[in-house]
């Protein structure tokens, strides 16, 4: 599921030039092909990690892998944008019984400084995939077609499956048999109705009141949701959950944490792309440093959080990743070197240096990573008893992703006008208000200058503006992302308690 992720962010420029579309900009198909997936993903997480602990861990795992190789094939074989949309959308379903399933997995098997150790695997794991998704993909992905990026789930799915034979089942031993399907829809509704607000929102720049019901539909059932978890014979969510201070600050951390984590890489992707005119492959390799150091030195990471306590790594970790992200931030944005001939739009070339300009950013930002990460999910999951693994797993997971949703809407709408402002400065001829001018232009991506739009100004100057307005917007969504670190930092250096050091396990 990790490597989906990260290959279907290089392949989302190629699926906009490929895929054709009657519904969505290719902006908007872009963005729904991403968040839509998040969105069954976020609404149905914690649905599914209940069943994890209800129904059994490895049976609920293995449909999860099974549901999730057919939809994949599905996305490979999509003929329209439309149809890639839906099908996202079952494959998110499928990939919510995946990661509160292997995290409870591991929270049943493992004890003491094991258990830390086994998560900082867990987080290397995924780390991994994550540098090969980036590469190998975008290999994939430039040689061949968007199309493998679905593709190659198919036989890692079959390699799972074989391997989750050997796994020991487990489950929540005092189950009563009573499966909460009320508050199931309740937290559906309020995790799926802000996720979908906040994604439409964005799209229609806010003018649709759908958005605006929607988001009003999750406010009400999120409300809902302590009402009826105080008074079910049998909730979904146990109340005595949020009696654990570290269960509680981890969740807040995560939201903020998380949320700059996917938003700022989404961006940075983007901008290489689209703005410094990097390959698919390119982007992939640009970004392996930081997860590289994470797959290295993440169950050391782990294994220590487990013996002297994760605050001072949950703390130190996020203000490290903070500074990472700073640094984009400087990234110049009205350098000349954009335009190298006259009038050429094929003789720009980008001032943006890898080694003095990216790669600090990247190694900064892979250490704090490095230090967060491991240490994050051994207190989520060393806070709640293990009969609760699935559901505790699960509810944190949903924050990390509807986090991203609901800032990056916000987010989405200040980088917008940020561009936009940036274009109309730069070329005060041009009228960033008009439907052909957006869609020539968009934020972080490659201009459409064919027939051109305006016979006033020359394609090689709204070339040279959109690329300097799309920098300008990435500074932003930087700084903003080096906030949210920041304050992740300080609410874990205030609110986490240590546990009393633990031992090898028996």
């Amino acid at each position: 599921m990790f490597l989906d992720s990260s290959i279907v962010i290089v392949a989302l420029p190629k699926i906009g030039q490929e895929l054709p579309t009657s519904l969505f900009g290719i902006l908007e198909g872009q963005s729904y092909v991403y968040n839509g997936y998040l969105l069954t993903l976020s609404a149905l997480l914690v649905l599914a990690g209940a069943l994890n602990d209800f129904h059994g861990r490895r049976r609920m795992f293995a449909l999860g892998l099974v549901g999730f190789g057919v939809t994949s094939v599905l996305c490979g074989l999509a003929p329209n944008m439309e149809l890639l949309v839906l099908f996202r959308l079952l494959q998110g379903a499928s990939g919510a019984l995946l990661v509160p399933g292997s995290l409870s997995l591991i929270n049943a098997t493992f004890e003491g400084e094991e258990r830390g150790r086994a998560f900082g695997y867990w987080s290397g794991a995924s780390a991994a995939t994550t540098i090969l998704g980036p590469f190998v993909g975008g290999l994939l992905v430039d040689s061949i077609s968007w199309r493998t990026a679905f593709f190659i789930n198919v036989p890692l799915v079959v390699v799972a499956l074989w391997a989750t034979r050997a796994v020991r089942e487990s489950r929540d031993a005092e189950s009563t048999g009573h499966f909460d399907w009320v508050g199931s829809a309740i937290v559906a509704l309020a995790v799926g109705g802000l996720s979908f607000g906040a994604i439409y929102g964005q799209q229609r720049e806010w003018r649709d009141p759908l958005a605006f019901v929607a988001l009003a539909v999750g406010a009400v059932a999120t409300a809902g949701m302590p009402i009826w978890m105080t008074r079910a014979a049998h909730p979904l969510v146990p109340p005595e959950l949020f009696r654990s201070r570290n269960f509680n600050v981890t969740n807040i951390s995560t939201f903020l944490i998380y949320g700059a984590l996917y938003l700022s890489f989404y961006y940075l992707t983007l901008f290489l792309q689209g703005v410094v005119g990097y390959t698919a492959a390119a982007a992939g390799i640009a970004g392996l440093p930081s997860t590289l150091l994470l797959v290295l030195f993440s169950s050391r990471s782990g294994a220590l959080a487990a013996r002297s306590g994760p605050r001072l790594f949950m703390s130190i970790g996020p203000a490290v990743m903070a500074v990472g992200i700073l640094l984009f931030a400087f990234i110049p944005s009205s350098s000349r070197p954009w335009l190298l001939g006259p009038g050429d739009p094929a003789s720009f070339v980008p001032p943006v240096d890898y080694l003095t300009q990216i790669l600090p950013g990247l190694l900064v930002f892979g250490i704090g990573l490095t230090l967060m990460v491991a240490p994050l999910v051994t207190a989520l999951m060393t806070s709640v008893p293990v009969r609760y693994s699935g559901v505790a797993s699960a509810l944190n997971n949903a924050i990390s992703r509807v986090g991203p949703q609901l800032l990056g809407a916000i987010l989405f709408v200040a980088v917008t006008a940020s561009f936009y402002a940036g274009m109309e400065r730069r070329l005060p001829g041009l009228d960033t208000s008009s439907p052909e001018v957006r869609q020539m232009v968009s934020p972080m991506n490659p201009p459409k200058l064919a027939g051109g739009v305006r016979s006033s100004v020359e394609p090689a100057e709204i070339e040279r503006a959109s690329r300097e307005a799309s920098t300008d917007a990435l500074h932003l969504a930087m700084l903003v992302a080096a906030a949210m670190l920041a304050a992740g930092a300080v609410v874990n250096a205030i609110g986490i308690r240590n546990a009393p050091a633990q031992g090898p396990a028996a």
